[in-house]
């Protein structure tokens, strides 16, 4: 079958926008595609950077507050059994519990078969006046398992520590000398970031890595429909012949892979929001070790009004080269499969310089780095995030975007003049 020559003259918006209007409806009766689009980043969102650290949080906190046991090998001294079995408190609140010792005969065992949670033995008596000597204490603990670090092989570590310097207190006040002299000089932090970047917390980096991956994943079923689909269907050789101009076909494609992706964008967006909103909310009305750990891990995104703008800006460029991308790739593919298959990769694009952020602060970014596709939004999308952003950089990060889709565009638009790619399935 060939198709009857091309209609020459501009591009017409209306045909642009019943080509777009035919493949955006095409997606909408797809339900399973509608809630990828839509309920995911509202779902995933949230979970991922408000649920990981409101868990890792309640799960420290609640292991400081927990009694759990503790083995005992031979004997100890008075004052470190008694402040191994005190618990804590702050304002008539218990911040740390204490352990509650029993004694067992192989702490080895004790441990693996999970009838105590950490197991302390000292080969020989251990000093209970500093300058006797010193002393070993073994504390057996699987050293792996983040319950025992953040809860029995912890307390353990800390009472030691300050039952150590008790001892040391104790002797220098009976030579007539106070507490600071063993701290002549002390060190007093003070956070020096903006308060949005402190805000953002250490779980920032996830925030341009996943707009970017649901805006691939919102533009995907879109793209690989339209094109891949519609030669699988032969549906695509019907509206090549009608007097449509491909460059209508192309930018109308284009313009409903666009929207989907923006349309997850934006609700990705939401997510973010409601996830700052509830975590502002949590850390408001709650207090202790577990909050200051979600604190410190992030979780709340707060946006000026230039900085929702920049995003906005950012995302809609991202989103116009992404289905550039997409639709380049899938007029080549032969089927909707095929097409899957060249896509899939794409996901590591965005994955390895999404990791590469954790390392932000060890990275030497300089202008360039904005001059990179997609890379130099995601660098942007982070500073926005930390409430660093330079509009300069913005607007070259966008401004490569947009580079990238109007030569990636044209390759999409020579492919669709091609007939050995139309009809090459």
């Amino acid at each position: 079958m060939r198709s009857e020559p091309r209609v020459s003259g501009g591009i017409r918006s209306n045909m642009v926008w019943r080509i777009a209007a035919r493949d955006l409806l095409s997606t909408l009766r797809d339900r399973r595609t509608l809630s990828a689009t839509i309920l995911m980043p509202l779902i995933l969102i949230p979970a991922l950077s408000l649920g990981l650290p409101l868990l890792l949080g309640s799960f420290i906190g609640g292991q400081q507050q927990e009694r759990q046991k503790v083995g005992v090998v031979g004997t100890l001294p008075a004052g470190l059994r008694a402040a191994l079995e005190q618990d804590e408190k702050v304002d008539g609140q218990t911040v740390r519990a204490g352990v509650t010792l029993v004694p067992v005969t192989d702490p080895t065992q004790a441990v693996q078969s999970g009838d105590v949670d950490a197991a302390i033995q000292a080969p020989a008596p251990l000093p209970t006046r500093a300058g006797d000597g010193s002393g070993e204490l073994e504390v057996y603990a699987k050293l792996s398992s983040l319950r025992a670090q953040a809860g029995a092989y912890s307390k353990v570590q800390d009472v030691v520590d300050g039952y150590n310097r008790t001892l040391t207190l104790d002797r220098l006040q009976g030579l007539g000398l106070g507490a600071d002299t063993l701290t002549p000089v002390t060190i007093k932090p003070i956070d020096a970031s903006p308060p949005q970047e402190q805000r953002s917390g250490q779980l920032a980096f996830l925030i341009p890595f996943l707009m970017l991956q649901f805006i691939l994943s919102g533009g995907m079923a879109t793209a690989i429909d339209a094109t891949a689909g519609e030669k699988e269907r032969g549906t695509l050789e019907s509206l090549l012949v009608s007097p449509v101009r491909r460059a209508e076909v192309v930018t109308g494609k284009l313009l409903a892979t666009t929207l989907t992706a923006l349309l997850s964008a934006c609700f990705s967006v939401g997510g973010f929001v409601i996830s700052g909103l509830v975590a502002a909310a949590f850390l408001n009305s709650r207090s202790g070790l577990g909050a200051d750990i979600t604190s410190s891990m992030g979780g709340q995104l707060t946006l000026t009004p230039g900085g929702t703008l920049g995003m906005l800006g950012l995302a809609a460029s991202a989103a116009l080269i992404i289905s550039a991308v997409l639709i380049a790739i899938g007029i080549y593919a032969r089927s909707f499969k095929e097409a899957q298959t060249y896509i899939a990769p794409l996901t590591l694009v965005i994955v390895l310089p999404a990791v590469m952020l954790q390392f932000a602060d060890f990275l030497t970014l300089n202008t360039a780095v904005y001059a990179v596709p997609l890379f130099g939004s995601m660098v942007s999308i982070l500073n926005i995030v930390k409430g660093a952003a330079e509009p300069g950089q913005i607007l070259l990060a966008i401004l490569a975007n947009l580079i990238g889709a109007a030569l990636l565009s044209l390759l999409a638009l020579r492919s669709f003049g091609r007939e050995e790619v139309i009809f090459r399935n």
